[in-house]
């Protein structure tokens, strides 16, 4: 078997996908690609700032054509937005892209990792943790379309690259 085109990440946010697809790319010594550091770059605005004044459909809208513009992309690791999954031909694009790995963590590791953060729209409510539980519900049937799933809640960056590297067709652990 040989390697897949592409790796493509995705899950919930503060799950480490951006930090651990640049160390994977590091390793294998692919491009490492952003699909919401693209966003800002196509919108020319932070995200915060795309869900303020344009709402969240505009967002998921320019979402869906940075993912589209991937196609054909190799040698790649892909970090994805955490809601990305939403749209299911958002997924079907991507596992056309290559493999797709979800990262997963428990609710609560999310919140210590990300629930201070100002620049996560989605969790500046009132309960971020209850925001949190609904979304990983409402998104879970979604990430299972993933190929694999890492559960990253107890794992470092270096060690969750080193997990998806072992899944890779090939490789042995």
């Amino acid at each position: 078997m040989t390697s897949p085109p592409a790796i493509v990440l995705v899950g919930f946010m503060g799950t480490g996908k951006s930090a651990v697809s640049q160390i994977l790319a590091g390793q294998l010594g692919w491009q490492h690609l952003d699909t919401d550091a693209l966003i800002v770059q196509r919108a020319g605005k932070p995200i915060p700032a795309i869900f303020a004044e344009e709402g969240e459909p505009h967002f998921r809208d320019l979402e869906t054509q940075v993912i589209r513009a991937l196609a054909g992309t190799k040698d790649a690791v892909v970090a994805t937005g955490g809601g990305c999954v939403m749209r299911v031909d958002n997924i079907r694009a991507l596992r056309e892209l290559g493999m797709v790995v979800n990262l997963a963590a428990r609710p609560e590791v999310i919140l210590s990792r990300c629930g201070g953060d100002t620049g996560r729209p989605l969790l500046q409510t009132e309960n971020p943790l209850a925001r949190i539980h609904d979304l990983l519900a409402l998104r879970a049937p979604l990430y299972a379309m993933a190929h694999h799933t890492v559960d990253t809640s107890d794992l470092g960056v270096a060690e969750v690259a080193e997990a998806i590297l072992h899944l890779m067709p090939g490789r042995t652990p």
